[in-house]
């Protein structure tokens, strides 16, 4: 049998309650409510608001920021998007059966090469449907990363800067030096022109223009002229690509082939 407890002398202190038992006081923690106003300040501080609308989604949304991230460990206070953490995600949502389809956003001013170009190569071998959209630049190399995916979409203010590879850092003036870098360029070339529908000319010409873009060769290209040019499908925000996303997936549900 439980020994009785003095009710009389509890005392609700922020501790504990305090109850005797066999003679002695014994202290029992209450069980406390999370402190909600620690999270709502955190999450003020993380993602600016402190609501969070919480939903279970068959759609994995992908976003590519700042400059991509190598080999090399970009300095603290640079925004980038690391090959080692988006690579596992493509994974990942590859095989997770609630996931029917992929949404890539990008804002990014490019990074390095082999690094998008490996994100790019895992988006567009992907067998779930998947969306790219290029919300304020998608440049550089983040040019074949939008083209990766079954369809593309740019906003009417959005940029894309083509131009040629440049290397970083000490370069050896060798003619290997220059063949490797010719054929890193090639394998840029032959991905954007695979999977969109630029011509390889048109592609060179806008990457190796003059005169349009301050110390250096190559084109700046806005919203509009990118769909005109072949580059990207179609102009649109997110609504567009959120229905274009979803109408692919009925389509693989449906049977039918994604275009």
């Amino acid at each position: 049998m439980a020994p009785p407890v003095r009710t009389d002398f509890l005392d609700f202190g922020a501790k504990g309650v305090h109850t005797e038992v066999d003679g002695f006081w014994n202290e029992k923690p209450l069980i406390e409510e999370p402190d909600r106003k620690k999270e709502t300040i955190q999450a003020i501080q993380q993602l600016g608001g402190s609501n969070v609308p919480q939903l279970e989604s068959n759609i994995f949304c992908l976003s590519v920021i700042g400059q991509i991230e190598g080999h090399l460990v970009m300095p603290s206070h640079n925004k980038t998007t690391k090959y080692e953490h988006v690579i596992p995600q493509i994974v990942a949502a590859e095989q997770n059966p609630q996931v029917e389809g992929v949404i890539v956003a990008l804002n990014t001013i490019g990074g390095d090469v082999e690094a998008g170009l490996a994100i790019a190569e895992m988006i567009a071998t992907m067998s779930k449907p998947t969306v790219s959209l290029v919300l304020g630049g998608g440049h550089s190399i983040g040019v074949p990363i939008a083209v990766a995916a079954d369809v593309s979409f740019i906003t009417e203010t959005a940029t894309m800067t083509i131009h040629p590879i440049r290397l970083t850092g000490l370069v050896i003036g060798v003619p290997q030096t220059f063949e490797y870098l010719e054929k890193m360029q090639e394998r840029v070339i032959r991905f954007v022109v695979n999977h969109s529908n630029i011509t390889e000319e048109l592609f060179r010409q806008l990457m190796f223009r003059t005169g349009e873009l301050a110390r250096d060769i190559g084109t700046n290209v806005i919203g509009r002229d990118a769909v005109e040019y072949g580059l990207i499908d179609r102009v649109g925000g997110l609504a567009d690509a959120m229905a274009e996303l979803n109408r692919l997936i009925e389509a693989r549900k449906a049977g039918g082939t994604v275009q």
